[in-house]
């Protein structure tokens, strides 16, 4: 069984910023692509931000300068650090991972339960 666990979200002020955190636990041998994606009401779920296992990064225009995703694959962690945050940001973030179980030979997507963010004017 493998489990994401999301954790950091919350109301912050525009301009304010916050630090998401997820964690991939479980039966799991190894991990490729990690990332975070949104999906704010009435639209669809977009990527944020994603990392590979070797450390290389791609955002989503909307977000380029103002956040920063950074892994640690000792600790099966990935992290999503959101500054200057805009009103526009506010939406629920789903911390997702590209997984290979002890007891499988491919890599599936694994999704967390997603945590709020809302940024107030």
């Amino acid at each position: 069984q493998v489990q994401l666990v999301e954790s950091g979200g919350g109301l912050v002020q525009a301009g304010g910023s916050l630090r998401l955190s997820c964690l991939a636990s479980g039966s799991i041998l190894s991990i490729s692509t990690m990332g975070w994606y949104r999906q704010a009401p009435g639209k669809q779920r977009e990527s944020v931000a994603i990392v590979t296992s070797g450390g290389t990064t791609s955002y989503t225009d909307s977000v380029k300068g103002r956040f920063t995703i950074s892994r640690d694959n000792a600790k099966n962690t990935v992290n999503l650090e959101m500054n200057s945050l805009k009103l526009e940001d506010t939406a629920v973030y789903y911390c997702n991972a590209q997984i290979r179980p002890w007891n499988r030979n491919i890599y599936s997507y694994y999704w967390g339960q997603g945590t709020q963010v809302t940024v107030s004017s």
